[in-house]
């Protein structure tokens, strides 16, 4: 067992503080009716039995199964270790398999029974005080189990989380490599033009001493122009081909205005309403851009010609919404089975922990929605 963490020791001082309220609450019930156990010395081995219990309870962790079987035991005579012996059975089924936990709460039930014919009660029925022992034995079995359950069902939604985002940076690094690949085989062969033309213009005048001025002023000017666009194009190409995946440029909420002039001057009936209390954190503005700009290219794509609001919403308390709606009464094909476009979005949304809805509107056209939250 490692070292305790500062939620684990506020954890086990909850248990501890529980058992002990539990067991002096037994305690006083006991000396109030004075129906104290018979001999006398039963009640102060109770007392013992029932602070050592409680004591024990710091090594739960470390040996959760024998500490609750010693317990379980414990509690076959002594009344004041029951909620030590609760607090133990939640451990075990907290921290180990679920066959485990059910076979120790199978000892519980006969160590309830044991007490029942050890001690019976005078003045209430032991059906009654065997099955209010089972239902709490029953109730902390029952609350470990399920908080096990969702722990592995947290850790495992984080595992997915980080392996959809890992495969989500892979499939962009490669898609960027393949464009990389595409702008420097189109700059080769634009550098290769243009180093053409400087080679013959060049080859011209050396074979041509005698050639008019007029003719060599036109060459030197071809020759000048050629040769500052050829320097262009190969910055462009080393500045694409050198800049590392974090300092490429990002797109951000701010962008969106730009976005939507673009799409207005491809001919688009594009609408941006927004109503943004704060500034956008800039991850969550990306993924409000990307969720925008898919939007607007499905709906250039399958409704060419539609009116498309764009609304972009929210707060830091209320997280913030972006939606895409258009005005066609056109079913787009990733209605049925969404495109790799919704599928990818999808996954952007579910990584930063929002939610996404797509498909026909309320009353005509298509809508693409999505909410995202707004860490502080």
């Amino acid at each position: 067992m490692g070292r305790r963490s500062s939620r684990d020791w506020a954890v086990d001082s909850a248990m501890f503080l529980l058992a002990a309220v539990f067991g002096l609450f037994l305690a006083y019930i006991r000396v109030r009716s004075s129906a104290l156990p018979d001999p006398a010395w039963l009640f102060q081995a109770d007392q013992v039995t029932g602070v050592l219990g409680c004591a024990a309870l710091w090594l739960r962790r470390r040996w959760p199964v024998a500490l609750a079987v010693a317990l379980i035991a414990a509690s076959c005579y002594a009344e004041l270790v029951a909620g030590a012996m609760l607090a133990a059975l939640f451990t075990v089924a907290v921290h180990r398999p679920a066959k485990i936990a059910l076979a120790v709460f199978s000892l519980s039930l006969l160590s309830a029974t044991g007490y029942n014919l050890l001690r019976p009660e005078p003045d209430a029925p032991p059906e009654l005080i065997l099955a209010f022992g089972i239902t709490l034995q029953a109730a902390a079995v029952g609350w470990g189990l399920f908080v096990q359950h969702r722990r592995r069902l947290v850790e495992s939604l984080r595992e997915r989380a980080a392996r959809a985002e890992t495969e989500a940076n892979l499939r962009a690094e490669q898609a960027q490599l393949h464009a990389r690949e595409a702008i420097a085989r189109e700059m080769h062969d634009v550098l290769g033009h243009r180093l053409s033309l400087l080679s013959v213009h060049a080859g011209a005048l050396e074979y041509r001493p005698d050639a008019a001025p007029e003719d060599v002023a036109r060459a030197a000017k071809v020759i000048r122009e050629s040769s500052h666009q050829a320097l262009q194009d190969l910055r462009e190409v080393i500045g694409v081909l050198r800049a590392p995946d974090g300092e490429l440029p990002q797109p951000t909420l701010a962008d969106l205005a730009q976005l939507v002039a673009e799409s207005g001057r491809a001919g688009m009936r594009v609408e941006l309403h927004e109503e943004v209390g704060g500034r956008v954190p800039e991850t969550v503005g990306r993924t409000a851009y990307r969720i925008v700009q898919e939007g607007l290219t499905n709906a250039r794509k399958h409704s060419p010609g539609s009116t498309v609001d764009v609304r972009v919403s929210g707060s830091a308390a209320d997280g913030l919404t972006a939606e895409v709606r258009n005005t066609s009464t056109t079913t787009p094909p990733e209605a049925g089975a969404p495109g790799r476009g919704l599928a990818g979005l999808a996954e952007r949304v579910a990584l930063a922990g929002g939610r996404l809805e797509y498909g026909p509107a309320t009353t005509d056209g298509w809508r693409l929605k999505a909410w995202l939250p707004w860490p502080p």
